[in-house]
């Protein structure tokens, strides 16, 4: 597998409008070479007869029924308001 280098870094914060210091590329460059070394040895597993997950829970799609229930009136939506005007709640102004 192709290593990381120091170029692929340059080319990668270019394209991604970033500026790196040298130390920060050299911790960049050493973890992005971990993380390609540890693919590498997921790679050697046998998964041969090992089915694909798609589901972390063993449960598909449990879901209720939808019911219909009595809404709630507006007189009752607004008796406990702390500000109303006849069919809407008054809420204090949020966009200048």
């Amino acid at each position: 597998m192709k290593k990381i280098d120091e170029n692929l870094i340059d080319q990668l914060a270019h394209l991604s409008r970033l500026e790196f210091s040298q130390e920060e590329k050299e911790k960049i460059l050493s973890d992005l070479n971990r993380i390609l070394d540890y693919i590498d040895q997921l790679n050697e597993l046998d998964t041969e007869n090992v089915e694909p997950l798609i589901y972390l829970s063993p449960n598909k799609d449990i879901l209720r029924e939808d019911v219909v229930n009595e809404n709630l009136k507006k007189e009752d939506a607004l008796k406990n308001a702390p500000k109303k005007d006849s069919d809407y709640f008054r809420v204090p102004k949020v966009i200048q």
